[in-house]
C-alpha cells in the first residue's frame, strides 16, 4: 500500500514527522528574526480584513520559508531513495498540504471579515432605532441610510473577493488531489500486478487487487484531506480561539478560567472523540469480516458458473446464513454508536450558546465579537472531532487496510495477521 508509492514507507514518515517538528519550531520561534533578515516586519499583528491578508510580511516569508524547507526535504529523500513515483508521493503531498492550509487561512479571513461586519449591522440597527436624545426613531435619517449602505456594501464586495479565492483553491485542490489519489493507485496496482504469477492462488486476489485498491484510493481521497484540513485548522484556529477567550470572562458552573474558550473546546473534543472511539470499537473487525464473508459467497456462485458440483442449495444456505449473522451484528453495533454519536453531534450544536450564556447575558461582547467567536469555536471543535465526524469512514479504510495487509503478508509469506485467522 504504502511502498509502493512512498519510498522506504517507515522511515519516512519519520522523517516527515521530524522534519516538520524542527522547521514549525525554528518558524514559530525565529521567525521574527528570519524576516528581519530579509527586511520584512513581522511585529504588526493587526488583523487585516480582505485580500490584503494573503500578502502580508507574515504570508510572503511563511511562502518563502515553506518553498525552502519543502526543496530541502525532496532534494535529500531523491538523493537518499530514488523512488518511481518520488515527486507525486513528495511533491505532491507537500502541493497538497500548502493548498489545504491556503484554503484555511480563507476560512480565518472570512472569520476577520466577520466582526467588523456584523458590528456594522449592530451599530446601524441601533442607530436607525434611536435618536440622538434616547427617543426611539423607526426610521434612520437619508444621510445615515447612505452611509451605512456604503459601508455594508464595500464588505459584501470583501467578502465576495475572498469567496471567489476559496471556490478557486477549492477546485484546484479537489482536482489535483483527485490525480494525486489516483497515481497512488495506479502504484499499488504496479506493484500487486507484478507479482501475479505468485498471488494468483491466494483466495480473493483479483478482489483485493481491483476492488480493494479503488476502494483504498476512494477514501483516501476524501478521508486523506479531511484530516489534513483539521490539522491545519488547528494551527490556524487555536491561536484566533486563544485570543477571543479574552473576552469570555467565566463559564457556566465552572466559573472563571485562564482561556476558557480554548479549554473548553478542547475537553469537549476529547470527551466526543473517547465516546465514540469506545462505543465503535468492534466495527472495524466487523466490516472486516463482513467482506471475508461475502467473500466466501461469491466465490462458490463463480466456482458453480463451470462446475455443476458446486454452489448447491445446502452450501449456499450455510453461506448466506454467515453473511446474515454478520451483518445483522453490524448492524447491531451501528445502531447503538449511532445513538452515541448523534446524542452527541446534535448536544454540540448548542455547547458554545451555553458556554456564552453569561458573556450574552452581561453585553459584555458586541455582535461582531460573537460571530466570530462561534465560528472560531466550531472550526477548533470541528478539527478535534475530526474521529467523530469520520469514524464511519475511517473503520471502511481499517476494513481495507486490514485486507490488504492479509494480501501483503501472504505475498511476502508472512503469517497472516490475528484477526484473519479468526474463523468466525
Amino acid at each position: 500500500m504504502f511502498k509502493s508509492f512512498f519510498p522506504n514507507p517507515k522511515i519516512f514518515f519519520l522523517s516527515v514527522v521530524a522534519y516538520a517538528a524542527v522547521c514549525s519550531f525554528i518558524w514559530y520561534g525565529f521567525n521574527e528574526q528570519i524576516g528581519a533578515v530579509l527586511g520584512l516586519d513581522l511585529s504588526d499583528s493587526t488583523p487585516v480584513i480582505g485580500l490584503g491578508h494573503f500578502v502580508t510580511d507574515s504570508f510572503l516569508l511563511f511562502y518563502l520559508y515553506y518553498i525552502v524547507c519543502t526543496a530541502l526535504f525532496a532534494i535529500f529523500w531523491f538523493k537518499f531513495a530514488n523512488h518511481p513515483w518520488q515527486r507525486w508521493s513528495i511533491l505532491g503531498s507537500a502541493l497538497i498540504l500548502f493548498s489545504t492550509y491556503f484554503s484555511v487561512q480563507v476560512s480565518v479571513a472570512i472569520n476577520n471579515w466577520r466582526r467588523p461586519f456584523f458590528d456594522l449591522v449592530q451599530e446601524a440597527l441601533q442607530k436607525s432605532l434611536t435618536n440622538a436624545d434616547g427617543s426611539e426613531n423607526p426610521v434612520a435619517s437619508e444621510e445615515t441610510i447612505a452611509s451605512n449602505s456604503d459601508a455594508l456594501y464595500d464588505l459584501i464586495i470583501i467578502f465576495a473577493e475572498i469567496a471567489f479565492i476559496a471556490i478557486f483553491v477549492f477546485v484546484l485542490t479537489r482536482f489535483f488531489v483527485s490525480h494525486y489519489i489516483f497515481r497512488w493507485r495506479t502504484a499499488m496496482n504496479n506493484y500487486y500486478t507484478s507479482k501475479w504469477k505468485g498471488v494468483r492462488h491466494i483466495e480473493g486476489a483479483s478482489q483485493r487487487i481491483q476492488e480493494d485498491t479503488m476502494r483504498f484510493a476512494e477514501i483516501m481521497e476524501g478521508l486523506g484531506v479531511s484530516i489534513i484540513d483539521a490539522v491545519m485548522t488547528l494551527f490556524a484556529f487555536l491561536p484566533v480561539l486563544w485570543t477571543l477567550s479574552e473576552y469570555v470572562s467565566e463559564l457556566p458552573i465552572v466559573g472563571v478560567i485562564p482561556h476558557p474558550l480554548f479549554v473548553a473546546a478542547l475537553l469537549w473534543a476529547i470527551f466526543g472523540t473517547g465516546l465514540l472511539a469506545l462505543v465503535g470499537i468492534k466495527l472495524p473487525g466487523l466490516e472486516f469480516k463482513n467482506q471475508r464473508v461475502e467473500a466466501a459467497f461469491r466465490k462458490e456462485l463463480v466456482y458453480g458458473e463451470d462446475d455443476e458440483s458446486r454452489a448447491q442449495p445446502p452450501t449456499l444456505i450455510e453461506l448466506f446464513a454467515n453473511v446474515r449473522k454478520n451483518y445483522f451484528r453490524l448492524y447491531f453495533n451501528y445502531m447503538y454508536f449511532n445513538v452515541a454519536r448523534m446524542l452527541y453531534l446534535q448536544a454540540d450544536n448548542i455547547f458554545v450558546y451555553i458556554l456564552l450564556v453569561p458573556t450574552i447575558a452581561a453585553g459584555a461582547i458586541t455582535f461582531g465579537i460573537l460571530q466570530q467567536i462561534l465560528t472560531a469555536f466550531g472550526q477548533v471543535s470541528n478539527s478535534f472531532q475530526y474521529l467523530v465526524n469520520s469514524w464511519t469512514t475511517i473503520v471502511q479504510l481499517l476494513s481495507v487496510y486490514k485486507r490488504l495487509s492479509s494480501f501483503e503478508a501472504a505475498i511476502d509469506h508472512r503469517p497472516l495477521p490475528l484477526i484473519d485467522q479468526v474463523t468466525s
